[in-house]
Parts: structure tokens; sequence; C-alpha cells
């Protein structure tokens, strides 16, 4: 698959163009103390931290490592009525169409120095932006049922009672992603193009003090059991770091893993994704597929054509590539499979494909 896209979006001021830096490691956006600094959504692409990469390219004795890629889109500051175009809404709207899953922030930190817009507390940072979602969605929604509503051919279709489904719920405040389906509808939901069914996951972007007792935070919005805390402060300040003294302030701080590599794992959760490696004298590198996903599909992670052409898929587990040092130590250990095109790719494998050219 393509490189992952994140929309992160917020109410103006709650720190996004901050941890948007943090994230990519640089000045990207300008972070200027005033809403709509960031009037085009500025995009990077961030390497996944991955700590089995360099191990793999020791083993095979490769300089060349090519870890998996996410991309964050930071999309300026939403406020009440973006969706009938206030502050910059609709436009900011149609960016956020264009991820595959929206990162919201909300503000957890208190700064008297830092303009607040809208409201002034997480939860209702998050409904103020849900509401807003929800609002550009009932437009798209009511545009079709209004254009079909005299279609006696489509107006009884499963599609048609889809849309009226979704309005029902929609105008009650519920996001579209938190429906139940049927396989056919959850089909037919992509064709709407809609805000609320995006995966979605919060970031709480707490104060210093609270950073430091990371492993303690513990908060909740609505029923959202996942918030994950990140300072974008401090982030900042570890982006600017080498990487070795990056990791001895985390351990300074207590801290196991930085936002980034919590941000991206979260990521990966809600939208189902793994990864799998390949490892020669060319390259060791990382591939991002579906969970589930079969060799075949796996193999059309690296080039479309392998699809067709797929004979068979040679798959080593990493902990067996390591322990081995590599294929031909793995294969007379017989931990070297040969797999076919049933077989469910597993987390971490390390594969090399036989494809029929």
């Amino acid at each position: 698959m393509s490189n992952l896209s994140i929309g992160i979006v917020g109410l103006p001021n709650v720190g996004k163009s901050t941890l948007f830096n943090a994230l990519l490691g640089k000045r990207v956006a300008d972070a200027s103390n005033y809403p709509f600094c960031t009037i085009d959504p500025n995009v990077g692409v961030v390497e996944v931290p991955d700590e089995k990469l360099p191990v793999l390219a020791q083993i095979v004795n490769t300089q060349k490592i090519i870890p998996a890629a996410v991309e964050f889109v930071d999309i300026a500051g939403l406020v009440k009525g973006a969706s009938t175009g206030e502050g910059l809404g609709n436009k900011f709207l149609t960016n956020i169409r264009d991820c595959d899953a929206i990162m919201h922030v909300v503000r957890n930190f208190s700064d008297s120095n830092i303009i607040k817009e809208g409201s002034v507390d997480p939860q209702g940072d998050f409904e103020v932006i849900c509401a807003e979602l929800i609002i550009k969605d009932l437009e798209t929604i009511d545009k079709y049922l209004d254009s079909n509503k005299n279609n006696s051919k489509e107006n009884k279709t499963t599609k048609y009672l889809l849309a009226s489904k979704l309005k029902s719920s929609l105008e009650q405040g519920k996001l579209a992603i938190n429906l139940n389906y049927a396989d056919e509808e959850k089909e037919l939901l992509k064709e709407f193009f809609l805000l609320t069914a995006k995966p979605y996951f919060i970031v709480a972007n707490v104060d210093e003090s609270t950073y430091t007792n990371i492993s303690n935070f513990k908060f909740q919005i609505s029923n959202f059991e996942t918030v994950v805390p990140v300072c974008a402060k401090i982030e900042f300040e570890l982006s600017e770091l080498p990487p070795e003294d990056r990791l001895n302030y985390l351990k300074e701080l207590g801290v196991e893993k930085s936002g980034l590599e919590r941000v991206i794992q979260k990521a990966y959760d809600i939208l189902g994704l793994q990864s799998f490696y390949t490892a020669g004298v060319k390259e060791a590198r990382a591939w991002t597929i579906k969970k589930g996903s079969l060799a075949p599909i796996a193999a059309g992670a690296i080039h479309t054509d392998f699809i067709k052409g797929f004979i068979m898929a040679e798959v080593i587990s990493y902990a067996d590539y390591v322990e081995y040092h590599g294929p031909v130590g793995a294969k007379e250990a017989g931990k070297l499979r040969h797999e076919g095109r049933d077989y469910i790719m597993q987390p971490d494998d390390v594969v090399e494909f036989r494809i029929n050219a």
C-alpha cells in the first residue's frame, strides 16, 4: 500500500503545528500564536521508527535501510462553523477527506500566553470538531437523498436506505464509523466519502509534568478509552537532539517510547496494519499491509505485477531470522517455510517472494 496518511485536526492553538514539527523532526509549520497560521495543509513524510531493520541489515551486510513511512497532514485549526465556511473551514474539511485516518489533537495543558479559541476543555474541543465533521457529512447525505427522492428505482436500493440510516444517526450526533453495518453496507458506505466514517484517534497535548508521569496517564473523552498523551513541547525538543541524546533524554523523563512511536502505533492499530520485511544485499526494507493479508497481496505491496505472477513465499519469522543469522542458517534449522497463495501474513515475517516473470 502507499504511505499511510494521517490528518491532524483540532481547534486553533491546541499545539497541532508544534506537534507536526516535532513528529517530522524539523520546523515546517508556522507555530505562531494566532488562529489560521496554517493556511494550506502542511504535508510531511516521516520514517516509521523500527529497531528491527538495523538488525536485519547487519545480518545481510547491507548499508541501505528503507523503513515504512507515514504521511502527516497538518490541517489548519477548525472553529465552530467551519462546515458552513467559518474561518477557512470548507477548504480544510476537504483536505481531511483525502487522509486515511484522523488524529484529533485536544488541549490538556495550561498556558496563559496561548490564545484559546472555542471551548476550554478537551471534551469540548473534541465535540466541536466532531460536530463540524457531522454537519459536513449531513450536507453530503442530504444532497444524495434530495437528488434521488423522486427516483423510484434508486430510492428503493440498499444505498438509499443506508443514506437514510446515516442521516438519522448523524442528526443524533453519532459518528458514521461507530455504527453497525452489514457487509453490503460497508462497501456502499465508501461511496459517500464521509469524514466521520474515517478511523480516528485522540492525542492529548499535555504539559511537561504530566509527560514525566506518562505511564500513569489516565484520560477519557466520552467513551473513547485510547487517548494518546503527547507533550508537543518536549517532543519538539527531542526532535532537535541527535538520536543517542534523544534516547538518553527519554530515559531521564522515564518514557519508553517517543510520541512519534506511540502515535504511529495507534494509527497502525486503528487501521489494522502490520509490517513485514525483505532483506538482502541491496537493502533491508519494511513494508506495510493490512492485517490478515494473503501472501500475494503482500507481494503486491512491492509491485502490483507480483500479485498475478506470485508462485510462493519463502518465509522466516523475524525471531528465527535473527537467532539463525539469516536465511541460510534458518533453512538449515528447518525454520524457512514455503508458503502458497493462501498463506496469511504474520507480523514481522521476513519474506522472499518467488515470482513468475
